[in-house]
């Protein structure tokens, strides 16, 4: 079930996170998070030190036409309040010289239309193209218990989201744009393809929540190795070996599994959201923990917008500064951008890229 703010903020003070539990029952160990003392003060090391990624239940309404339907307000830097409806709504207000503290939160779902699957789309999704393997349940091939025992799953599906296969598209463009624009605060993904990074969204104003494949660790020793030192072996099918001799532990990519502990980075949240200006939610289920409680994190009055083929999340109580984009996410983007009036700018991006 998807954490209420009040359970958001328990976690944030120190107390435990329960572990989560698949469809099928089985529930995920959380380990603790070793935060640098350099980065974040040594109170907050202690206060966050319990915190690693979960999947959280299926958030479900018995009766869809329930859902409140949002009428969105936020504060300007006057004492009125101005209310946001619309996507018009939205790009005048990035319009605003003030606006210049977005926040991006992404999933899967940007990155479909460069012709990657997401995860849980019956019969295309990359959970149901491993089924060969036999998994116990979908999610296990990325649960690190799980491989320690087998790491075929997952060696087949990295070599299906190996950077280089596909390319960014207009989603990773429009972030690029708000970049250029002097826009952007932060850009949150859950991904784990690199497209942000092949669009030119600088490595300063992205977190990689899930980790990514620019890195690799042996799971025994820890040794790093480079995305390419272990690129040949994952397109043989073969399991990437360590390169010290005396270890030969196996290689996994540092994408961060169930149970595992978090990049360092993703704690920018803390300081981010509440600096933040507005919040574009893109293409997310919003069902893996801690990812998708942040997204109620920025300050009341900041609006939120969702470009999403399903309302997720704590957007579905339709909040008060909740502008909500069901459909295509390309369709949505391309429409902002219409309505910003930065064709130009964007073609200048696309061709650049």
């Amino acid at each position: 079930m998807v954490k209420s703010t009040r359970a958001l903020m328990a976690a944030t003070v120190g107390k435990s996170v329960k572990s989560s539990t698949t469809n099928s029952g089985k529930s995920k160990t959380v380990e603790p998070l070793q935060i640098s003392p350099t980065s974040i003060s040594p109170s907050l090391v202690k206060k966050f030190s319990e915190l690693s990624i979960q999947k959280t239940e299926k958030h479900k309404t018995e009766n869809n036409s329930k859902i409140k339907q949002p009428s969105c307000a936020c504060s300007s830097s006057s004492s009125k309040h101005e209310n946001y409806n619309t996507l018009d709504d939205i790009a005048a207000h990035i319009l605003k010289p003030t606006t210049n503290k977005i926040v991006v939160m992404a999933g899967a779902g940007i990155s479909t239309p460069s012709g990657i699957p997401d995860f849980r789309s019956p019969g295309t999704g990359l959970y149901d193209n491993i089924q060969k393997y036999n998994l116990p349940y979908p999610e296990a091939v990325f649960d690190i218990d799980y491989f320690y025992m087998d790491q075929r799953p997952f060696f087949a599906l990295a070599k299906e989201l190996y950077p280089g296969n596909y390319s960014p598209n207009e989603v990773h463009y429009f972030v690029k744009l708000l970049h250029e624009k002097k826009k952007l605060l932060r850009m949150y993904t859950q991904n784990i393809d690199g497209l942000e990074r092949l669009a030119g969204i600088p490595s300063e104003k992205l977190v990689e929540a899930h980790g990514s494949f620019n890195t690799a660790s042996c799971i025994k020793c820890g040794t790093k190795h480079s995305s390419e030192e272990i690129k040949d072996k994952i397109f043989a099918d073969e399991t990437p070996q360590c390169k010290n001799q005396r270890c030969k532990g196996v290689v996994k990519p540092d994408i961060t599994f169930f149970g595992e502990q978090l990049p360092a980075r993703f704690w920018y949240h803390m300081t981010d959201m509440p600096r933040a200006d507005l919040l574009i939610v893109m293409g997310t289920s919003l069902e893996v923990e801690p990812f998708a409680s942040i997204s109620e994190l920025v300050r009341k009055r900041i609006p939120r917008l969702l470009i999403n083929r399903d309302t997720v999340g704590s957007f579905r109580a339709g909040g008060e500064n909740d502008v909500i984009q069901i459909g295509d996410v390309l369709e949505s983007v391309n429409s902002l951008i219409h309505k910003l009036k930065w064709e130009g700018d964007f073609k200048k991006i696309l061709v650049q890229g």
